[in-house]
């Protein structure tokens, strides 16, 4: 079973997102917080494999208990906007998934197994938007390129095309390989970068400034 967790101040929000999880045969709620400090409180008690998180939160903010939580459970991040420029905090804080509130439920279902799969979401083109709007961002932070270093050269070329929003089926067709091939160059760019999922390295590559390069 996957145990979901719901954080949002909107009572009407929590309802439908609880009656969605609540009638899959492979998922449960693993409980509910109105506000961001509630859902830390939550996260560490009841150790979800899942929290649905909005940002907009009393008390503390979505971003705020992304940054506590994401060690302790998956985060798929929640919003009323397409490109609400707090998402680009929260995905750095530790978010492995973004979803319009307006998505379909069978949108929101496969968010939530995704992130438990251990994968990100990157290929939609909101989410690959907003990677791009992070990317322009001024002043990114620093990072040593000592990690990038170990990475072959295959694995650089795997890794700029996660920072386009290709999928592992895209990347395979677009570099002539199978996608098991794919796959394994995933896992090793997440290993050597030390990174939860795709997401993270994707961040991490754009701040670097490996994205931009050919």
């Amino acid at each position: 079973m996957i145990r979901v967790a719901i954080a949002d101040d909107q009572e009407l929000v929590r309802a439908g997102f609880r009656m969605i999880v609540g009638s899959q045969p492979d998922m449960e709620i693993a409980g509910e917080a109105g506000d961001g400090r509630q859902a830390i409180e939550l996260v560490q008690r009841e150790r979800p494999d899942v929290v649905l998180m909005d940002i907009r939160m009393p008390h503390v903010d979505g971003i705020a208990a992304t940054r506590q939580v994401a060690g302790l459970a998956r985060v798929v991040i929640l919003t009323t906007y397409e490109l609400d420029e707090y998402v680009f905090d929260a995905l750095a804080a530790g978010a492995s998934a973004f979803l319009l509130k307006s998505a379909p439920p069978e949108d929101l279902l496969k968010a939530i197994r995704v992130v438990t799969s251990g994968d990100a979401l990157l290929a939609p083109s909101v989410t690959r938007r907003l990677i791009e709007e992070f990317a322009r961002r001024p002043e990114p932070a620093a990072r040593k390129a000592t990690q990038f270093e170990t990475l072959t050269d295959r694995e650089r070329d795997v890794l700029r095309e996660l920072a386009r929003g290709f999928t592992n089926a895209e990347i395979a067709a677009r570099l002539h390989v199978a996608e098991t091939t794919v796959k394994t160059h995933v896992a090793h760019v997440l290993d050597k970068l030390e990174v939860r999922d795709r997401v993270q390295a994707v961040i991490l590559a754009y701040e670097a400034g490996l994205a931009g390069t050919a």
